[in-house]
């Protein structure tokens, strides 16, 4: 297997943004949907997040239902999915959830150069893997494929997602959409500038579409 399929999920307001500016996180998704995500957490080996979304929303990223816990241990697999971030330096606090909540597998991915500073750092938190200078989101990919990692849940956020997506690496889309408009030019986006493969000349392919608690969920096949 050259590389996990890549699913990557995403709450966004209807003009794209993944939060607002203010310091409280804006929910975007109805707690069905929170649900829902939480199955796709299930079914997957491994959930990926950037550095910036570990600063600004300390996720655990763990499975919450005790039923799909224990379901994944009736499998033969750990409770939760192991957890991954990206990161371009390094300098992460160690007693972030991320490396403090839960049993799961913590592995964190670098430029070459900055794990040597990040391994002492995280010591005893989590395994810290250089994946080239510049990282390369295919080294990374390859690594996650060799420990056995069959399917990847990419959570953000926008400088993540717009890594994953230009660099043709997604399978599918699933976008929860909230019925509401930001228009904070200061907010995150759901992706930055870049060149995308995924152009009008190629676009995706819309698989369905779903009222998830009043939240709109679009899927689509992205390769």
């Amino acid at each position: 297997m050259a590389r996990p399929y890549v699913l990557l999920s995403a709450a966004m307001s209807v003009d794209g943004y993944l939060d607002d500016a203010s310091p409280e996180r804006l929910l975007l998704s109805s707690s069905e949907d929170f649900d829902a995500v939480d199955e796709l957490r299930a079914g997957v080996d491994a959930i990926l997040v950037g550095a910036g979304t570990l600063r600004a929303d300390n996720p655990r990223l763990l499975v919450r239902s005790a039923e799909r816990r224990r379901a994944r241990v009736a499998r033969g697999l750990p409770e939760s999915p192991a957890k991954v971030v990206i990161s371009g330096s390094g300098a992460l606090d160690p007693e972030a959830a991320f490396f403090t909540a839960g049993p799961a597998e913590r592995l964190v991915y670098l430029p070459t150069r900055a794990v040597e500073a990040a391994a002492e750092r995280l010591a005893g938190r989590a395994e810290v893997i250089g994946a080239g200078d510049p990282l390369d989101v295919h080294a990374l990919l390859a690594d996650l494929a060799s420990r056995g990692v069959r399917r990847l849940l990419v959570e953000g956020g926008g400088t993540v997602h717009t890594l994953f997506l230009t660099a043709d690496v997604v399978d599918e889309l699933r976008l929860a959409v909230a019925g509401f408009f930001v228009g904070d030019p200061a907010a995150p986006r759901l992706v930055g500038p870049g060149r995308f493969p995924q152009s009008p000349a190629r676009p995706m392919r819309l698989v369905s579409t779903e009222n998830v608690g009043g939240t709109a969920v679009l899927r689509f096949q992205v390769g």
